[in-house]
């Protein structure tokens, strides 16, 4: 009885699936689809050319040897290849003679398919490996990442015609560079969509290389990265002590550099900080622009987290938003995952998002390490809020304004500090230690009936906070 195409396919499955690992065959035999078995010709579609390529130079001789086994020695396999997956054109090749077929063929047949190392092969379009929901609109502006982010749209708009190349930029976990070398992608993308553009992290970048060496393929590894328009690669400090991939990354960097295509990399630390990397790699790392993603500043904390509770369809009230700002300062994943947190708090616990939950979570979630206040900065700050001159409070004026300020100086210095009643009096206006005692006494009265008064000394302790 003769086989069908699906029944002689099917019976060879069976056999390849106990011949190679699992992964390989999901990978690169589930996607073949049998086609027709005619002639003694066995027709099979792969989705690519380069799955064609890979299939030939790894398991050409497990194939043919199969269908052999399965249909006879005199069947040939034949592949339509899809070569374009927008239009569904196809082309058909016939399948390489087995490795040992091969040994009998005159060598100048060899000769014939040697590769010539100076073509330049032409690649299909790739995926980016881009996370498209880190764009610039919501890679908030502050003083603290205003360089870097002008830096990235100026990249993103003209790629590789800029000053800035190579992008260098540095900063501690969690201050947003992931997110702003994937908004570059995102808008090159969007603005040029010719453009090859590929972010890739650099434990991937090595583990590629290692691949690439243990398979003999490292030429076809370097062409494929010599043909990216704009790189993206994240933590650059990851090749420290990798010397053969600190080479084949050098050779791939100039090619680049050299043909106007742009590079971003970015670091936990600084160049000069980088250490066992090659000192030629260094230099070029400062080519062109070394920016610092600094932690963002308070006024940025609140702009992320509001945007943040808007985004998600959350109610956080303003004073609940402010401590969180006022005491998540490392990075924006901490003061994500806080409002995360926060609302599973008050689903489960049925309550509402108030401070007394906000401490509860962030002493959980947060390292404190509480701020030193000094004296000295709490006059400052006093005589900074009520515009007025510090000599005139540390003066032995009795006029009003003068007075309240010394008094509310002294007040917040042994509410802050742990000084003594003589020791605040003493920086402050030259006093004993019943005059400062005194003041505290008067403040601490006066805030309780005066609601304009506390709500100028609780502003002042949040600057000082911030």
């Amino acid at each position: 009885m003769k086989l069908t195409h699906n029944e002689i396919w099917d019976k060879c499955l069976r056999i390849i699936s106990d011949n190679v690992s699992e992964a390989a065959y999901n990978t690169w035999f589930v996607p073949i689809v049998p086609l027709q078995y005619h002639n003694h010709e066995l027709l099979i579609q792969v989705p690519s050319p380069f799955f064609y390529e890979y299939l030939e130079e790894k398991f050409i001789d497990l194939l043919q040897n199969t269908i052999h086994r399965v249909a006879g020695r005199q069947t040939k396999l034949m592949y339509r290849v899809l070569v374009e997956n927008e239009t569904k054109s196809t082309s058909d090749w016939e399948g390489a003679p087995s490795f040992s077929e091969k040994k009998k063929q005159a060598p100048v047949n060899e000769l014939k398919r040697v590769p010539d190392p100076f073509a330049q092969r032409v690649y299909q379009d790739l995926d980016p490996q881009l996370n498209f929901n880190y764009t610039f609109e919501n890679f908030f502006a502050g003083m603290s990442n205003k360089l870097t982010r002008t830096a990235g749209e100026t990249i993103a708009r003209n790629p590789g015609k800029t000053a800035f190349n190579p992008l260098f930029i540095h900063g501690e976990s969690g201050v947003g560079k992931t997110h702003l070398l994937n908004a570059i992608g995102s808008m090159t993308k969007h603005l040029h969509q010719s453009k090859r553009v590929l972010y890739v992290s650099t434990h991937l970048f090595q583990i590629q290389y290692t691949d690439a060496v243990r398979n003999n393929s490292v030429n076809d590894f370097i062409n494929f990265y010599q043909s990216i328009d704009l790189l993206l690669i994240d933590d650059i400090q990851e090749l420290g002590g990798k010397i053969a991939t600190q080479n084949t990354f050098f050779h791939i960097f100039n090619h680049l550099h050299q043909n106007n295509k742009q590079l971003v990399m970015t670091s936990d630390r600084p160049p000069v900080s980088l250490h066992g990397l090659e000192q030629r790699l260094l230099t070029r790392f400062k080519w062109g622009l070394t920016a610092e993603l600094e932690k963002p500043d308070y006024l940025l904390r609140k702009t992320i987290l509001r945007n943040k509770v808007r985004h998600d369809g959350l109610s956080i009230n303003d004073d609940v938003l402010e401590y969180i700002a006022n005491n998540v300062t490392e990075n924006v994943r901490d003061m994500e995952g806080v409002i995360v947190s926060l609302m599973a708090h008050s689903m489960v616990y049925n309550r509402d998002v108030d401070i007394d939950l906000a401490e509860r979570v962030l002493s959980k979630c947060v390292k404190f390490e509480k701020k030193e206040i000094s004296t000295e900065q709490i006059l400052d700050k006093v005589c900074e809020y009520f515009s007025l001159d510090q000599k005139m409070v540390n003066s032995k004026s009795r006029k009003r304004e003068y007075a309240q300020a010394r008094q509310i100086s002294m007040y917040l210095a042994k509410k802050h500090t742990d000084q003594s009643f003589s020791r605040i009096g003493e920086l402050i206006g030259k006093k004993d230690h019943a005059t400062v005692l005194h003041a505290c006494k008067t403040i601490k009265n006066l805030i309780e009936i005066d609601k304009n008064l506390r709500s100028q000394i609780d502003e002042i302790e949040k600057e000082l906070k911030m």
